[in-house]
């Protein structure tokens, strides 16, 4: 009985220390949630508004004015831009956008050449292990993200699909919703104009100074970096999101298993001085006998 007790309080111990680890970890993300999402919310407006006047423009414009609204009748070549974690840890958040991503690459056909740009560690390793070809991966970018590393991968975005090495451009991330909710999405990121479920404003017409050319050489990339550094923002809110919520189930399992491990031991233990008392009982008895 002894060696019940003395194992259970060693199991108990151990709870208690990954506990302490797990706790320390949720607090860790909701720190990290809590500046992720004060930039969701401060660029959402602005990358609302972007992206309704490109659609709006697009509306109202002749598509082969410029090669980012150009949109090819037949797709041969897509490029997937995919947004994942560069740790584990964080419940079905990696997993979630990794099935949308690889969903997403089926619907558009075996006929289709595509690959991917990854954005975390963990979205390149499930593309390579899935067969898929990565035309480059980005790490730790999700954490504490900045403007200007993410130019590079949208500038990368844009040459290719302006050279025509891509006719499609998806862009597929984890949307914040709250603390408890996020959503895997996937968007058309390429080409631009494309009417989606939240069209820009009708009516009236532009006027482009220089000429409409320049401006939408100016404005476009601009407008793909600005979409991609939000579709980062809310994958990272999403991300830390994910991992407060998944450090703080943990916490709550150890700590029933706490409980359930020290009722254990208690019992364990009386019925340990019960079987002494008994004893010592049936010793006395014996002696009284004889």
């Amino acid at each position: 009985m002894a060696v019940q007790t003395r194992a259970i309080k060693r199991r108990i111990k151990s709870v208690t220390n990954t506990r302490k680890i797990t706790k320390a970890m949720e607090l860790v993300a909701a720190s990290k949630m809590r500046k992720a999402v004060n930039g969701v919310l401060m660029s959402r407006p602005y990358s609302k508004l972007a992206w309704e006047a490109v659609f709006s423009i697009g509306a109202k414009m002749d598509a082969s004015t410029h090669p980012l609204l150009a949109r090819s009748e037949e797709v041969k070549h897509v490029l997937v831009l995919l947004l994942a974690s560069d740790r584990g840890l964080a419940g079905g958040y990696n997993t979630n956008v990794i099935k949308t991503g690889l969903q997403e690459i089926k619907r558009l056909g075996d006929g289709v050449g595509i690959q991917t740009i990854c954005i975390g560690k963990r979205g390149a390793d499930a593309m390579r292990r899935a067969g898929q070809p990565v035309l480059a991966s980005f790490t730790e970018i999700t954490n504490n993200t900045k403007f200007e590393e993410v130019l590079p991968i949208g500038r990368l975005v844009v040459e290719e699909f302006m050279k025509g090495t891509y006719d499609r451009v998806v862009l597929v991330y984890t949307d914040f919703i709250s603390a408890v909710t996020q959503k895997p999405m996937t968007l058309e990121l390429l080409p631009l104009g494309k009417p989606q479920e939240t069209p820009g404003p009708k009516g009236g017409d532009y006027a482009f100074e220089p000429s409409p050319l320049e401006v939408l050489d100016k404005m476009l990339p601009r407008l793909v970096e600005t979409m991609i550094y939000q579709a980062v923002l809310e994958a990272a809110a999403s991300e830390h999101s994910a991992r407060m919520m998944a450090m703080r189930s943990a916490s709550d399992s150890a700590r029933d298993m706490i409980d359930d491990l020290t009722f254990t031991f208690n019992q364990a233990r009386q019925a340990g001085i019960t079987q002494e008392i008994a004893e010592i009982s049936s010793g006395k008895a014996a002696l009284e006998k004889s």
